[in-house]
């Protein structure tokens, strides 16, 4: 029986598959069951930091697998510690407190429920508890009940009613509609430097400035999303440094990058006084308010933190930024029509698409059609919205790799121009 057939019968169809069967990672390439090999700039969407079995992060499973897979946070889990230690101080560099997670939109569950304690602690005018948190159009922060209520597009939404209560969603990049946008019940602001699932939008530094004012005018929490775009995905280890690095926010969510290809999500919070007897804002979340059986456990800690450190030894954030500048010039020197701009940060970069230049059949975007052209001439890259197909290398990706994807994107372009 195929492996398509597999799926049919025994899996939930809950993606939309390409007709992929991977079986071996190395480096920056992929081989699918027929042999073929293909560069992989998806890297399982920003997850694959170092590239497919990169061989510290092997090391790093294999060792800590031979010592201890599992243990209960009912204990004091030593390589929980070291990389809460490595995020803080190597990473972060603000004072703070880390809970781990097993993904992305279980970080934002803890950050939205970090919230409802603010709000509790520091309620409105009247004594009732400040609930809601304000989140961005074409966000996207997970797809639990929670994290899918916090994003802010009606597709992830629809059939899923009643939404979670407590979110709105005020147009990004408009600081009017943001300063315009504060309700007494108002808890926290939650968004994304740079939007990857919403097209690769990315927070202008006066946006990013004003939501910092109104957060400190108004006693809001400032939370990030950089499940996608943290550790070096955008040119620094935190994405909203490359766009306003002064701001020091109350917390932060990440996964995707943090594991290299393990389960490993996180979120962070400052450990700023929230009040003026000095009550730090971690100690809101304290014991039995939050928990997960196998968030932090040793054996993804242990990978997690062979991952970091490796970025952070290696530099990748520079290298991330130096191929960003390779692809930039190479692509404004094609000057082709059908690429209406590229935007993002680092190695996260969306490419826009003229839809025009697209022939898109029915049911389809220009983008998944672009995508899936790209994929049977070897190259992987996943869509961002309908016009937006995403670059997202490993961090140690070369020059020569870099060349390589790009020859296949020219020509693969042009030849929906011949085309057309």
């Amino acid at each position: 029986m195929s492996t398509t057939d597999l799926f049919q019968q025994h899996v939930l169809p809950t993606y939309g598959r390409f007709p992929l069967v991977p079986v071996r990672g190395e480096g920056s390439y992929l081989w699918d069951d027929t042999g073929k090999r293909y560069l992989d700039f998806c890297t399982g969407i920003a997850v694959c930091s170092l590239g497919h079995c990169h061989p510290r992060l092997v090391s790093a499973i294999r060792e800590q697998a031979g010592k201890l897979l599992h243990c209960s946070n009912l204990y004091q889990i030593l390589q929980q510690a070291l990389l809460a230690e490595e995020i803080n101080t190597h990473h972060v560099n603000i004072p703070g407190k880390v809970f781990f997670s097993n993904s992305g939109a279980e970080a934002n569950d803890g950050l939205i429920k970090s919230a409802r304690r603010f709000g509790h602690k520091r309620p409105q005018a009247d004594g009732s508890p400040r609930f809601e948190v304000i989140t961005f159009q074409q966000s996207f922060h997970g797809r639990t009940l929670g994290s899918m209520s916090a994003t802010g597009q009606t597709k992830i939404q629809e059939g899923f009613d009643p939404l979670l209560p407590g979110f709105r969603y005020l147009p990004y990049n408009n600081i009017v509609a943001l300063e315009a946008g504060i309700h007494p019940e108002t808890a926290a602001i939650l968004l994304e430097p740079i939007q990857g699932e919403g097209g690769v939008n990315s927070a202008t530094p006066e946006f990013l400035r004003a939501v910092a004012k109104v957060c400190k005018k108004h006693d809001l929490l400032l939370l990030f999303d950089e499940v996608q775009v943290g550790f070096g995905r955008c040119g620094d280890s935190m994405a909203w440094r490359m766009i306003a690095p002064e701001i020091q926010p109350d917390g932060i969510s990440w996964a995707k990058g943090m594991g290299g290809g393990v389960p490993i999500g996180a979120f962070w919070l400052n450990d700023r006084a929230i009040d003026d007897t000095g009550t730090p804002l971690p100690s809101l979340m304290g014991p039995g308010s939050h928990g997960s059986t196998y968030g932090g456990n040793p054996l993804v800690c242990a990978a997690s933190l062979a991952v970091l450190q490796e970025i952070r030894e290696k530099e990748l954030t520079t290298n991330a930024i130096l191929m960003e500048s390779r692809i930039r010039g190479t692509i404004d020197s094609w000057n082709l029509s059908v690429i209406t701009e590229v935007r993002g940060s680092g190695l996260l970069l969306g490419v826009g698409l003229d839809p025009d230049l697209i022939p898109t059949p029915e049911g389809k975007t220009p983008a998944l059609v672009v995508v899936a052209k790209l994929m049977e001439n070897g190259l992987l890259t996943p869509p961002a919205g309908p016009n937006t197909f995403r670059l997202l290398p490993p961090l140690n990706v070369t020059e020569s790799e870099i060349d390589e994807a790009l020859a296949i994107v020219k020509a693969t372009l042009e030849s929906f121009i011949i085309g057309t």
